[in-house]
């Protein structure tokens, strides 16, 4: 006997949505969606009430600022038996008020994150899923060709992994423009790129990213004043240093809390619970 197909319902059809659907038609799903652009083809576009009704799983996929008030809009039109996988870029709390609004309803609630960027890895970009519901949306994905696996029951996790991920990956994309564009102005941008490229390359991130943590204690305060040095350079070329600057307030914030003599750490785990008591015992 053939498989019954499952209904997949997708609220916003932007870069996600539609790259998840067409991948999910592939794999075999019943797809629509509601979006309030509808130049996109190979997907059915209903209007809300129509998407709801026919719909086992509604799948959002807007934006971050909008979240938990499509969330809300939508709330009134689902039903139990139903299944709501929010994909937004939230905070915690704003996903667990969407899980509330949503169970509300008598609906299945489950939270996706989706880590990496989908432009530049398409179908291959790794998704988490929690909640209710995480487990069988992990499944879902996955049955129908997406890269999915479940972390928390506990809704909010999975998007504190997001929200906690995107410090370094989001900082480390505004600290590239920001030296780049000093670099530009010095007439070095290409040399300093390549440069750190094949740096990058050539040495395992978790190698390089533990030795410039466990360093971090015996040689906070020569960074810190090395750092004086880079938002100086920084200004002469007419670039506002707002990254480093930061980086040289972090430094100074950890030589001020150190004492001068420090045992060498044995991991960077070790490092980051030194840091927390200091600051524990400073309050700062």
């Amino acid at each position: 006997m053939q498989e019954q197909r499952i209904r997949i319902g997708f609220i916003g059809f932007g870069q996600v949505g539609s790259l998840f659907a067409s991948v999910m038609l592939r794999g075999g799903a019943d797809v629509a969606a509601f979006d309030l652009i509808r130049e996109k083809v190979r997907v059915t576009f209903l209007e809300p009430e129509q998407l709801a009704a026919r719909s086992d799983w509604i799948l959002s996929s807007v934006t971050a600022q909008t979240a938990l008030e499509v969330a809300r809009r939508w709330q009134p039109l689902l039903r139990p038996g139903q299944a709501y996988l929010d994909l937004n870029s939230t905070s915690p709390r704003v996903k667990r008020e969407i899980g509330e609004c949503i169970r509300a309803s008598g609906a299945g609630f489950a939270e996706g994150v989706i880590l990496g960027a989908v432009g530049a890895e398409g179908a291959r970009v790794r998704i988490l899923t929690g909640g209710p519901e995480g487990r069988r949306a992990a499944e879902l994905l996955c049955r129908y060709g997406l890269n999915a696996g479940f972390f928390s029951e506990e809704t909010g996790r999975a998007s504190c992994f997001k929200m906690l991920r995107s410090v370094f990956s989001k900082g480390l994309e505004a600290l590239l423009i920001e030296m780049l564009t000093a670099a530009r102005r010095a007439g070095i941008a290409r040399e300093l790129f390549d440069d750190l490229s094949e740096f990058m390359t050539a040495n395992p991130f978790e190698r390089v990213a533990a030795n410039w943590i466990t360093s971090h204690l015996g040689a906070c305060e020569r960074r810190y004043h090395e750092l004086r040095q880079v938002n100086e350079t920084l200004r002469e070329l007419g670039v506002i240093p707002i990254m480093t600057l930061a980086a040289e307030s972090l430094f100074d914030r950890s030589r001020a809390i150190l004492p001068a003599t420090e045992d060498a750490p044995a991991s960077w785990e070790e490092v980051i619970e030194r840091l927390e008591q200091r600051r524990e015992g400073t309050g700062s």
